[in-house]
């Protein structure tokens, strides 16, 4: 890949306008590029362009090609294509900075990534790619503050768990009408792996996957990554916003782990690892992610002094499940994290001199447990039994499931002094707001930790649409006990989707949550549903009833 540098400096007015500019038109762009030569025999962006990993001085740019007709993704078919990038500081490509050239192929399913450096911080940009004649959509990008310098704030737009089946993409609309963000946090599940009228069953399927089937191979994620790539409200969602991305297990299979999944079956769909291995592969090529040498997405962004944003893998190095109700979640030689990434992540904390420590974990770490007594008494009686001794945990595919791992990083929390940490949350399908205390049993008498904002799911199923009941039915029931039973749970909405956005400055961290109005509909609207927020120094998380915008 070739490029070259060219410096100069826009205003802070000319940003901001590029900014408003890019999100109002985006859709419309990537509408009219989506279709241009499709079908003529000439090459086409047929899926949209994106960045992400924003750095102080770089973000990450990403295409991909279709040189020919039968080239479609996961086909393996195509020749090898020209690909020139630029990126200036206008929309009209006046003032451009960068631009290189490189080489999309079928050996990485034609999709290109140009990781761009030399840039200045805190600074918005456009970039755009060119193959022979065919031109594609102009995007806006941002990159992060510089490391040391004292940003007033940073405001990311939060997103988890968006089936294709399960409904439409208006919250990615939404989120792409915003000029505010500066990132999209998306924290897993961006593809489902089920079989078209599995997961919703067929009559309550919105749209159909591509492939139909199951997928299991690099063809098949590829598939499937391309046809999520197809549609317009993602498409111009990541026009619009760099991307901070983090895989689940739907990325691989329901409830992955290192040596299996619950939805793979050896002698029927494969061996795993080879299973894993297409799907890292498929993943890498075509999001706007920094590839891993080491296969994993654990990594670490800053932004400027204000926070550090360590981003977690929990999928890559945990051990087995457990049996909901066993004790054997409380096993210390059983982990989520694996020990080096623990390692990591509780450096990285006690290293930060960031004000604010922001964890993206794809799965919730506060506990949710039923059976709870007071501690002198839990713990006994749990070890006789062989019980949990947090309480009989809902979803062993937590950190509930995982017991010792979290008693070890709250404990690094504690005894280090490390405040301002806030989980960042997905997979749930639920939207939560809760304190992670050091001992549930005896909250809000003992400490809490850190605090967690968990987003529910841009459209995959939540208690209502599993029941198939009116919004509202059995939820108020639900809600109520679990936070009956978990005192350190402030909220729980069991019956929206949508997307949070979460701002951050000095004083505080504060997550406003969005509803849509309905997932079945593409031209869903959105509403502000509650906010909620962490003050510096106080790990407790308070209702706040207006969005900070």
């Amino acid at each position: 890949m070739t490029s070259r540098f060219i410096s100069s400096a826009p205003t802070r007015r000319t940003v901001v306008k590029a900014a408003a500019v890019t999100a109002v038109t985006a859709p419309a762009l990537l509408g009219a590029a989506s279709t241009a030569h499709a079908g003529s025999g000439a090459p086409a962006f047929l899926h949209g362009v994106a960045s992400g990993d924003p750095l102080p001085d770089g973000v990450l740019l990403w295409t991909r090609v279709t040189p020919t007709p039968e080239a479609v993704p996961g086909s393996g078919l195509g020749p090898d294509v020209q690909v020139d990038w630029e990126l200036a500081e206008d929309r009209s490509f006046g003032r451009v900075v960068a631009s290189g050239t490189t080489t999309a192929s079928a050996g990485s399913d034609h999709t290109v990534k140009a990781d761009v450096r030399g840039l200045r911080p805190a600074t918005s940009y456009w970039f755009r790619f060119t193959a022979g004649s065919a031109v594609s959509p102009a995007a806006h990008t941002r990159t992060a503050p510089a490391a040391d310098a004292t940003a007033p704030g940073v405001r990311f737009g939060v997103v988890s768990c968006a089936n294709w089946e399960a409904g439409h993409f208006a919250a990615y609309r939404h989120l792409a009408a915003r000029a505010d963000l500066d990132a999209i946090l998306h924290l897993g599940d961006y593809v489902y792996e089920y079989g078209s009228g599995t997961y919703p069953a067929a009559e309550y399927t919105v749209r159909q996957h591509e492939p139909r089937h199951e997928i299991v191979s690099l063809a098949d994620y590829r598939t499937r990554h391309g046809h999520y790539k197809t549609d317009p409200d993602l498409q111009a969602l990541h026009a619009a916003h760099p991307f901070v991305a983090i895989w689940d297990d739907h990325e691989f299979a329901n409830d992955a782990w290192t040596g299996g999944a619950e939805n793979h079956t050896p002698g029927a769909e494969g061996d795993w690892a080879a299973r894993v291995a297409a799907a890292k592969q498929a993943y890498f090529e075509w999001m706007p992610v920094r590839t891993s040498t080491e296969g994993t997405v654990f990594r670490r962004l800053r932004f400027g002094k204000l926070a550090d944003l360590h981003l977690l893998d929990l999928r890559s190095f945990r051990s087995a499940p457990a049996k909901t109700g066993s004790g054997s979640v409380d096993d210390p030689e059983r982990s989520i994290t694996g020990r080096a990434q623990l390692d990591w992540l509780k450096s990285g904390l006690a290293g930060s001199d960031a004000t604010w420590q922001l964890v993206g974990t794809s799965v919730m770490i506060s506990p949710v447990a039923f059976g709870a007594l007071p501690a002198h008494l839990l713990e006994p009686i749990a070890e006789l039994m062989g019980l949990p001794k947090e309480g009989l945990a809902v979803n062993v595919d937590q950190w509930d499931g995982y017991t010792d791992d979290r008693k070890e990083l709250l404990g690094h929390l504690t005894s280090r002094a490390i405040r301002n940490t806030v989980f960042l949350t997905g997979d749930i399908h639920m939207a939560w707001a809760n304190d992670v205390p050091v001992k549930a049993a005896t909250y809000p008498f003992s400490a809490s930790a850190a605090t967690e904002f968990v987003v529910t799911s841009v459209t995959s199923d939540n208690l209502d649409d599993l029941l198939h009941v009116a919004p509202g039915t059995l939820s108020v029931v639900a809600a109520g006990a679990v936070k009956a039973a978990n005192r350190h749970v402030k909220w729980v909405d069991m019956d929206h989707h949508g997307y949070g956005v979460l701002d951050v400055t000095a004083e505080r961290s504060q997550m406003d949550y969005y509803t849509v109005s309905d997932k079945a509909d593409p031209g869903a609207t959105t509403a502000w549903a509650r906010s909620y927020r962490t003050l510096s120094g106080t790990q407790r998380v308070e209702r706040v009833y207006q969005p900070v915008h």
